[in-house]
């Protein structure tokens, strides 16, 4: 790559945007090949890290470097400055079973995120059910702002745990409420870096989920949901309170506007179940899941879990036809985008897809300062049959078995600049590489060579020290690798630089979690151990 790369990367995309400043928005006619910005509408006024004085969403903090000023622009990052950069969101769990403390099917996960949007707007989540055996993760990607992002991560594991719970439990959880005593916990968060204050449920939300869990006895089941019965209702029932709170009268102005926030804002969602040999993975929208398969010849394989819900996925817009009338068959999709607007064709949030016109207007209408909190008022053209969007997942259901060595969830920031294959063959190669440096070398003199040829290429990309986080040697790769496949220091450091006001148009926000397998505990379940 030339050393003119920062110069190059700045100014192609500042000469490729076209932009109409009116108030406080951004209308941009730039979009990137490979990267699409979901919304072609948003917002170019930067939020605070603090909670807004409307009482909107306190931020996450966002890993990122960045360049203001042009005259800075080509100062390049040293290699431990990219890696503290790269490595800021790193999070590494070891998972045991709580009582036994025996490992069991997942032996642990690695993380990272990387932030484009200022701030970011994807987010993620990991917990174990505390009354249902299972542990969840997930990846939440926002659109339109964080809001929706933020509450989806913070409250659809509490309605799937709250699903899977027995008649008993619930009635346990019921009582509880009546007489005012504690409530049994649900759930076990194991923690990021940077993540939200606000994981506890708040008093309304609990309210909401008080009254699922009220209907949930009603059906009088002894044992709870399916799990793929709970994924299903409690991805659309979480969707529809959402929906259904900026509706009802509040009179806290802070939940006012977090409720608005949150409704017309939007968000992807994937999340994986685990419990023993059984993984569900459950998706709405263009998050991504992918299993790597070591076949018993060693050969290695990647196996899909999910379908991206867009205007590519010939599925998705048959349902699409099938669900509005044949006259709009031609203004459904336009541009590669749901009514020419939005890239994923399920989501949780974005009411201006779901709503009628008339509720959208008699909602907005109730005083709310909409440009300070960021809201965006569009009706796209065509829109005569809402609601066009849905967020019920795919629910896909795989038996694990010992040849099933890791899971990868991301978000679509990954799956823009990465295949699937891409992905499995980076994991293995980071096993590898960690594999090597457990082996004491003095027992392996015959592959000092190939040693050496791992310190060479570390060398070439810039790389000083082995990352230890599978996520983050994806994110490098990602936004590092030319079109070739090629780690090239010269770009990762141009792309961790990029001004603010350009970096998303290069790239998206990138958010992964990788979950190793326990092969040796799948093997036991099958032997009857």
């Amino acid at each position: 790559m030339s050393s003119t790369v920062s110069y190059w990367i700045l100014n192609s995309a500042r000469n490729s945007i076209a932009t109409l400043q009116g108030g406080r928005r951004l209308y941009s006619r730039y979009i990137s090949n490979r990267n699409k910005l979901k919304w072609r509408l948003f917002s170019r006024v930067p939020p605070t890290l603090n909670s807004s004085p409307c009482g909107g969403f306190r931020l996450c903090k966002a890993y990122r470097h960045t360049s203001t000023e042009e005259d800075d622009f080509h100062l390049q990052l040293s290699p431990e400055q990219i890696n503290e950069v790269l490595r800021a969101g790193e999070s590494t769990h070891k998972i045991l079973d709580l009582e036994s403390r025996v490992p069991n099917s997942v032996l642990r996960f690695e993380s990272n995120q990387l932030a484009a949007n200022s701030p970011v707007e994807d987010r993620r989540g990991v917990a174990s059910c505390l009354q249902t055996n299972g542990l969840m993760f997930g990846i939440f990607d926002g659109h339109g702002g964080h809001a929706c992002a933020q509450a989806v991560s913070e409250r659809l594991f509490y309605y799937v745990a709250v699903s899977l719970m027995s008649h008993q439990t619930l009635e346990h959880m019921e009582g509880a409420m009546e007489s005012m005593k504690p409530l049994l916990p649900i759930l076990h968060w194991l923690k990021h870096p940077g993540d939200s204050i606000y994981k506890d449920v708040t008093s309304v939300h609990l309210d909401h989920l008080r009254v699922y869990w009220q209907e949930l006895l009603d059906l009088h089941m002894e044992m709870g949901l399916s799990i793929e019965e709970a994924l299903m209702y409690s991805f659309q029932r979480l969707d529809s309170d959402i929906s259904l709170e900026i509706q009802a009268p509040l009179e806290d102005e802070v939940t006012k506007n977090l409720s608005l926030q949150v409704a017309f804002s939007g968000a992807t969602a994937c999340m994986a179940h685990v419990d023993g040999i059984h993984l569900h993975v459950a998706n709405a929208g263009d998050c991504r899941a992918i299993l790597g398969v070591q076949e018993d010849n060693g050969m290695w394989s990647c196996l899909p879990l999910t379908r991206d819900h867009n205007a590519w996925n010939q599925a998705e817009l048959s349902r699409l036809k099938r669900e509005h009338p044949e006259s709009e068959d031609r203004t459904i999709i336009m541009e590669d985008r749901l009514l020419g607007v939005l890239i994923p064709c399920r989501a949780f949030g974005d009411v201006q897809l779901k709503w009628s016109k008339e509720l959208q207007r008699s909602i907005l209408e109730r005083g709310f300062n909409t440009e300070a909190l960021n809201i965006y008022q569009f009706t796209p053209p065509h829109y005569y049959t809402p609601p066009y969007l849905t967020a019920e997942p795919e629910v896909t259901y795989h038996r694990l078995r010992p040849q099933d060595k890791f899971l990868v969830l991301a978000s679509d920031g990954l799956w823009d600049m990465l295949s699937n294959e891409d992905v499995v063959r980076l994991v293995v190669g980071h096993l590898a590489e960690a594999d090597w440096h457990k082996t004491d070398l003095a027992q392996r003199p015959a592959n000092l060579g190939l040693m050496q040829s791992l310190l060479l290429q570390r060398k070439a990309s810039g790389l000083r020290e082995a990352d230890q986080n599978a996520a983050t040697r994806l994110i490098r790769h990602a936004i590092g690798n030319n079109e070739y496949g090629e780690m090239e220091a010269e770009r990762l450091a141009a792309m961790l630089t990029l001004p603010e006001d350009l970096a998303r148009m290069y790239r998206d926000d990138i958010t992964v979690t990788v979950v190793y397998f326990n092969s040796e505990s799948i093997g036991a379940y099958y032997k009857g151990g």
